[in-house]
């Protein structure tokens, strides 16, 4: 006992220092040392009880900052009560125990407040204790005095208010019954301690706000009622009667939400009880509620509602009660409360909100013509010092304008007007604001559908007058002009609607409601425009639309819009596609591959849909382009582009590769007719190369027999290179002869294009030419017209075309293709072509007669020789050429023995 009594006070002591700041650890010790202390046998200690007494002044200071939490607090004061408690002496004096009934309820209070009623009681169980115990001594003392009194008075005092606390912790507990209790002892104090009529009455509201909020009604019910009853006890130190009358008026609701048919009398009674003890606004129009709930009768409500004007309440309540009958299906006492309401009020400013709910109400249930009366009245009111209020304007306005746009789209365009009218009445003369901008655009609407169309300029030029920088506005403009069938005035509104719709656009009547209104405005331009055939202005409305809309979805359908109606116009002008309507074409298609590109809120089949579409446009498109083979590049390379936004399979990747093969042969078509033909060859070797990686894809997925992609490909890139000049020429001439089937006409026209300008590649060519002669000659069948023309241009290259080529070697080339020509003859005589022969006859006489000239006499007897082995050849004219030939030739011979004789006299 000495050690824990010793760690105590040492604990103690080390809290009171000053120089500590971390009080957590010290306090939670001393607290777990508390169960020990109530477990010692109680024995004076003076010491012991100094410290409870500096441990609880300690906690008293520090209860004015933040320095400790209020559980900390509550420790704290929890650990000095039962130190004190526990060197309590058998016969304690008052003093110690007036310090035990100050410290217990204290610490009761203080655990209450940390939401722990268990541990509250304890203590708050322990000062009633004390506090008998006082009054024990007290009463022993006798009653003469008037310090006795006193003290009795001040126990009885401090008993209702501990009694107070432990109803609040039975409370907290859920003992209802337990509280009812303890109030009712405290209730029985009130006759001898009157000034605390006002703490009770409020304990027990607040109690009944706590049942309340768990919608424990009965509970509830009673302590609102027991509150009422305890403020009543004694007026003067009562809560007063505003309180009393809140109690009363949650009571009246509690009865109203527990049950209202069993507890309609106590909910009338109870605010009709509130309102004599304190009339409020809330309670005047809390008994109406009630009385409705209640289906009360019509005298009832008439005496409740003229309870309301009595009072003087303000108009606004007034107008809600209003319409809480109308919504509970009293219209009969609204309107009739109404019109009281309006007397009432009538030289209030705000009398115009209740005019215009007067007017709403009978608008709603049908009474139209009532309600146009009553509109009628206020716009001269209005007009003639009655003004409404800018609040009750604007409301009436909408109430106009929602009118009219429900008329305006049941197509009831007169009446829809009528009531844009009554709206226009309430605008002053030469007034400029956006609103009235509104209100002429609106009235012009409706003279468009009358086919007022004089009228509806006339609004339309007010609106711009008010607001110019309107989109709306300019859509009215827009309206008009294609009405009068003005393209320019049209097509001028369009771009300003397009500037505009840079800048937020708010819903105009009904008309737009997403964020793309001015988008939305411009497809609804093309429908016009449509639906009056105007098809070029409709077109140039998508055209805007496409520039500036940022929805993806909404381009995508006006691209598709504007590809139909080209291909439309196409259609009913001529069955040829013009190369203006490609030039307009293309840049939508362009765009459309742009905004399917971009990043969107697109699913994969969605993009794959819309890439689908363009992509089959622009191979259709590509394919009627045969007289422009630049259009028919740039769509076929469109129609590529659009295909790698799908998912790739084997269908796809074909197409993938024609568009690619065609674009490639267009820009070589390009290339050919350009005079700076670099750009155009080299764009084709691109399209052969992205060609080239589609194509091996598709072979890994399976055979293509007699597929001719990969000579083409080498074909083209032949062509491209050569043009350039490229050597890689040759290497790619490998390529093709390495192919598993080589046509001869393939290597023709690659021999061809060796020698095309600006390209010059001859030993390619020529290289390609026998290939080719080789070809021809294969079994079982050789093709000697092929052979013919092969031999030809082999010959045509070869043969020396002045002085400085006439080489031995050279010559033995052509010697040789001339061979390979009489084989050809010999095999087919009657089949040679007779043109043929002629011109290998004269090309070989005239070499002769090159190398005679340069006293080569042996190579030009044998080149003359060979010329006069072709004449038997010659068919029809043999005899001609022979007779001719013959004479010639041997004057050649003899000038050949002359010159050969010459010659070696010299030597």
């Amino acid at each position: 006992m000495e050690e824990l009594t010793s760690t105590v006070k040492s604990l103690t002591e080390l809290l009171l220092q000053k120089q500590l700041t971390d009080y957590d650890e010290v306090i939670e010790k001393l607290f777990s040392e508390v169960p020990g202390l109530e477990a010692m046998p109680k024995i004076p200690d003076p010491q012991l009880e100094e410290c409870a007494i500096k441990l609880w002044n300690w906690g008293v200071t520090k209860n004015v900052g933040v320095t400790i939490s209020t559980i900390q607090k509550a420790q704290v004061r929890h650990v000095a009560c039962s130190l004190l408690y526990c060197c309590e002496p058998e016969n304690p004096t008052e003093g110690t125990i007036r310090k035990q009934i100050l410290m217990a309820s204290k610490t009761g209070r203080t655990w209450l407040d940390c939401k722990n009623p268990q541990m509250a009681d304890k203590y708050l169980s322990l000062a009633v204790k004390s506090l008998e115990i006082l009054y024990s001594q007290l009463m022993s003392r006798g009653n003469g005095t008037a310090d006795i009194s006193s003290s009795k008075e001040d126990v009885e005092k401090d008993l209702l208010r501990i009694l107070s606390y432990q109803a609040e912790s039975a409370i907290t507990q859920g003992n209802n019954k337990e509280a009812v209790a303890y109030i009712q002892r405290c209730k029985d104090m009130l006759l001898r301690l009157p000034k605390d009529t006002a703490y009770l009455s409020l304990m027990c509201y607040n109690f009944g706000i706590d049942a309340y909020n768990v919608r424990k009604y009965e509970d509830t019910a009673f302590w609102l009622s027991q509150s009422y009853d305890i403020g009543k006890m004694n007026m003067k130190y009562g809560p007063g009667s505003e309180v009393l009358a809140k109690a009363l008026r949650l009571l009246a609701t509690v009865y109203l939400e527990w049950d209202c048919e069993k507890f309609a009398e106590k909910a009338v009674n109870a605010v009709s009880l509130a309102n004599k003890e304190c009339v409020s606004t809330y309670g005047l129009y809390l008994k109406i509620k009630i009385l409705l709930r209640c289906e009360s009768s019509d005298s009832d409500f008439r005496a409740g509602l003229n309870e309301m004007l009595e009072s003087e309440v303000s108009l606004e309540l007034c107008l809600s009660t209003v319409k809480l009958l109308i919504s509970e299906k009293r219209e009969a006492l609204a309107f009739e409360y109404l019109k009281s309401v309006c007397q009432h009020f009538e030289t209030s400013p705000d009398l115009g909100t209740a005019l215009v709910l007067h007017i709403e109400l009978l608008l709603q249930r049908g009474k139209e013509l009532l309600g146009k009366q009553k509109i009628e009245d206020v716009i001269t009111g209005h007009c003639t010092g009655k003004q409404l209020t800018p609040q009750a304007l604007t409301s009436l306005h909408v109430l106009l304008w929602d009118k009219a746009s429900k008329y305006f789209e049941a197509g009831s365009y007169s009446e829809a007007l009528q009531w844009y009218n009554y709206s226009l009445s309430l605008f002053k003369g030469g007034q400029m604001e956006p609103n009235l901008a509104k209100l002429q655009r609106n009235r012009a609407s409706c003279f468009l559908k009358l086919k007022q169309l004089e009228k509806a300029k006339e609004a339309i030029k007010e609106a711009q007058r008010c607001d110019p920088d309107n989109i709306f506005t300019q859509f009215s403009v827009y309206k008009v002009a294609v009405q009068e069938n003005e393209a320019e005035k049209a097509s001028g509104a369009l771009h300003a609607m397009g500037r505009l719709s840079k800048n937020p656009v708010a819903c105009e009547d009904r008309l737009l409601v997403s964020e793309d209104a001015a988008s939305n405005l411009l497809s609804l331009a093309a429908q016009i425009a449509l639906e009056n055939g105007q098809q070029e202005t409709a077109m140039k409305a998508l055209e805007i639309l496409c520039e500036h809309s940022k929805d993806q979805a909404q381009v995508l359908v006006a691209l598709r819009c504007l590809v139909r109606l080209v291909l439309s116009t196409i259609e009913k002008l001529s069955d040829e596609i013009s190369d203006v309507s490609l030039d307009v074409l293309l840049p939508h298609l362009k765009k459309a591959l742009q905004t399917i590109s971009h990043p969107s809120h697109m699913t994969v089949d969605q993009r794959t849909e819309e890439a689908n579409w363009f992509r089959k446009i622009a191979w259709n498109l590509a394919l009627q382009c045969e007289s422009s083979p630049d259009k028919m590049r740039d769509f076929f390379v469109l129609s590529y582009q659009f295909s790698q936004l799908c998912p790739p399979d084997r269908t796809l990747l074909m197409g993938q590769r024609t568009c690619l093969l065609m674009a490639a042969a267009a820009s070589l078509e390009l290339g050919r007719k350009s005079s700076h033909p670099t750009q155009e060859f080299t764009q084709t070797l691109e399209h052969i190369q992205i060609c080239s990686e589609v194509w091996k894809t598709l072979k890994a997925s399976g055979s293509f027999p007699m597929d001719p992609t990969d000579s083409l490909l080498l074909l083209y890139e032949f062509e491209a290179r050569a043009k350039l000049n490229d050597p890689i020429v040759e290497a790619i001439l490998e390529s093709v002869l390495e192919l598993e089937s080589v046509e001869p006409k393939m290597l023709e026209t690659m021999a061809a294009l060796a020698m095309e300008p600006p390209a010059y590649f001859p030993l390619l060519c020529k290289k390609a030419l026998r290939v080719a002669l080789f070809l021809h000659k294969k079994p079982p069948q050789a093709d000697l017209a092929h052979c013919s023309k092969c031999v030809h241009s082999l010959i045509k290259l070869s043969l020396p075309s002045g002085v400085s080529e006439v080489e031995a070697h050279v010559l033995e080339e052509v010697w040789n293709y001339y061979e390979e020509a009489l084989s050809i003859i010999a095999a087919a005589p009657d089949d040679f072509p007779e043109m043929e022969t002629l011109w290998l006859l004269t090309q070989a006489w005239n070499t002769g007669i090159l190398l005679y000239s340069l006293a080569q006499y042996p190579e030009a007897e044998k080149w003359c020789g060979l010329a006069m082995s072709f004449v038997r050849h010659l068919g029809s004219l043999q005899e001609s050429y022979e007779t001719q030939m013959s004479g010639l030739y041997s004057k050649i011979l003899d000038r050949l023995d002359k010159a050969k004789k010459n010659v070696n006299m010299k030597e």
